[in-house]
């Protein structure tokens, strides 16, 4: 991987992991409802959830590559398009305005935020699948080992993952308490929208 490769996917992973959805309406709505300190829990329990998948896609991925390099091929292609369907379902939420997130505070806190966060990460199939289609795009097996650098960019994925996760803990309720919370929703997932899409067209164009 060169620099310039690590740079699209850090931003690209910013972009993505600040766009308001389930994991963020679990920790604003622990933050809210406890302390931060809980909010802090929820975003550290999802990131360990997000290495679990790290894990579990560096296994996958890596007896792919090894066992057919057409197969490996094959999994880029369809993350390619699963990226895209991500992409056109972040504009599409943008265009109709149905980003706006809700939180409750009348819910009594959950001691185990944590060992909740951990599992709802874990069990949620959509981040496998995620991790699955996002990861392979920015491997280059002609540099180096692909399983290292699997592993590398699912931990920095994590990492930066739980960093904005830690963020909305610390800012997230303030910021969906105003009443322009919407439009700053969608503009996230605008932004998403296109980055997603652009990274499947790169994908499409680059040499195999």
């Amino acid at each position: 991987m060169d620099l310039n490769a690590i740079l699209l996917f850090v931003v690209t992973c910013l972009a993505i992991n600040m766009i308001p959805g389930p994991d963020v309406i679990y920790i604003v709505s622990n933050t809210m409802k406890g302390k931060l300190a809980t909010g802090f829990k929820a975003a550290i329990g999802l990131g360990v959830g997000y290495f679990v998948h790290t894990l579990a896609a560096c296994l996958g991925l890596s007896a792919i590559i090894l066992s057919s390099a057409v197969a490996f091929s094959a999994v880029k292609w369809l993350g390619a398009a699963y990226l895209v369907y991500l992409g056109v379902q972040s504009l599409l939420s943008m265009w109709r305005g149905g980003s706006k997130i809700v939180v409750s505070k009348s819910v009594e806190t959950n001691k185990n935020v944590f060992i909740q966060g951990v599992i709802v990460s874990v069990l949620n199939p959509k981040v496998a699948l995620f991790f699955l289609s996002f990861l392979p795009q920015f491997v280059d097996t002609s540099t180096g080992s692909a399983s290292m650098q699997l592993l590398v960019l699912g931990l920095l994925f994590s990492a930066l993952a739980t960093l904005c996760n830690v963020l909305y803990a610390s800012v997230g309720s303030w910021v969906f308490s105003r009443s322009n919370s919407q439009r700053y929703s969608r503009a996230l997932e605008g932004v998403s929208g296109v980055l997603l899409i652009g990274l499947a067209g790169k994908v499409a164009i680059s040499e195999r």
